[in-house]
């Protein structure tokens, strides 16, 4: 193969951007074939703007057609994991949109199919862009060389997304458990959700957390969260998040042994000390005294690269085997932790990870049975009601 022939399952906001970026010549290796949307005015704009793609009223008759090489999945929530084991079982190579799904059972089927397709060469990942981020990947590297010690605390203050009542009120299947399966961690925070364990190298054991459901809006998800982890090697964290602060705050704080950094307003800061905290209180013997500590300027090469380089980067894996940046199956533990929040304030108490995925489950479905959408009226959804942030 010399071509990646992309398909579109979607193309609503994020679907239809993918799409430019495909037409436009921003993937090098890939041209885009075929997409495919169950809402007519969506075909019809395809028609219009994508000289020379098939379109298709649905996944089913695009991957029949012989015209795609891989998908980008970029349906509502709900149907990121069926149109992905979709698409492996006709041979397909598979890129989703963010979240991998609403709950873990159902991502966990999705990574098994992959496992399964990957034994016959097929390629999962899932947009992640933030993962091309130069910040947040030095901040990777600098934790995983050793440059913080060991970890000792997170602190992630994401509240600078904004929405008013009247986004919400621009769809009826905003912000409900059956539309979209929860409110700002499932819609708007799950790039920090991975960001934040897959940058200090550790998932939590165990989470208490607080969401507000329809705490600043009328909505019935939650608006408003702050939670509590911890990590096996004694490490805490906390993760704070809303919609309806004004201004809002994007701040991530990680402290080690080693010293701190913090990345805020697009830039990184490092507090570096000059031996480990440990080392330092075992010989010290002064009441008040404090570590030296040095303010390091830290080297950030490169931009992000946004969502052309996550389709970039999964073009040139299937063409010459080049990792990904993200792959596919990692969606899971991001998509845990916020699983685990939800589960701990319905549940009111703590929640160990691995979390009784049978229980969210169940107790997901009574507030999909309550929601003001209902069931029914979802399941054929079109599917520009995802990746609208």
């Amino acid at each position: 193969m010399t071509e990646v022939r992309y398909g579109i399952i979607g193309i609503g906001n994020m679907g239809a951007g993918h799409a430019r970026s495909l037409i436009e010549g921003k993937i090098k290796g890939a041209k885009l074939t075929a997409v495919c949307d169950g809402m007519p005015a969506k075909r019809d704009w395809a028609r219009e703007q994508l000289a020379g793609v098939a379109v298709y009223e649905n996944a089913e008759q695009m991957l029949e057609s012989g015209l795609v090489d891989a998908v980008i999945v970029a349906t509502p929530h709900y149907d990121h994991p069926q149109e992905a084991i979709r698409a492996f079982a006709k041979g397909v190579h598979v890129l989703i949109e963010k979240p991998a799904g609403v709950y873990a059972k159902q991502v966990r089927e999705m990574n098994e199919a992959a496992s399964v397709a990957a034994k016959e060469g097929l390629k999962f990942g899932i947009v992640y862009n933030q993962r091309t981020n130069p910040l947040y990947r030095k901040l990777r590297d600098l934790i995983a060389a050793g440059e913080l010690g060991e970890i000792r605390r997170t602190n992630w203050i994401i509240t600078n997304w904004y929405r008013s009542q009247a986004y919400y009120d621009s769809g009826s299947w905003r912000a409900t458990w059956s539309g979209e399966g929860g409110g700002v961690l499932i819609n708007q925070c799950p790039h920090q959700l991975d960001l934040w364990q897959w940058t200090i190298g550790m998932m939590p054991t165990r989470i208490r957390a607080f969401c507000h459901f329809g705490k600043h809006r009328s909505i019935e998800v939650e608006d408003d969260v702050t939670a509590y982890a911890e990590y096996e090697n004694g490490a805490t964290g906390v993760f704070i998040t809303t919609t309806g602060e004004a201004p809002g705050t994007n701040r991530f704080e990680v402290a080690g042994t080693r010293g701190k950094i913090v990345i805020e307003n697009d830039e990184m800061t490092f507090w570096r000390l000059r031996e480990p905290e440990p080392d330092f209180n075992a010989r010290n013997t002064e009441s008040f005294a404090t570590p030296e500590c040095w303010k390091v300027d830290i080297p950030i090469h490169g931009t992000s690269s946004g969502h052309p380089g996550i389709i970039q980067n999964f073009a040139d894996a299937i063409l010459h085997g080049t990792p990904l940046i993200a792959p596919g199956e990692e969606g899971i533990h991001g998509l845990s932790i916020s699983n685990a929040m939800h589960l701990s304030t319905w549940t009111d108490g703590w929640v160990d990870l691995p979390f009784d995925e049978a229980l969210h489950e169940a107790e997901l479905n009574k507030r999909i049975e309550a929601s003001s959408v209902r069931k029914a009226e979802t399941a054929g959804k079109p599917a520009d009601l995802t990746g609208t942030y």
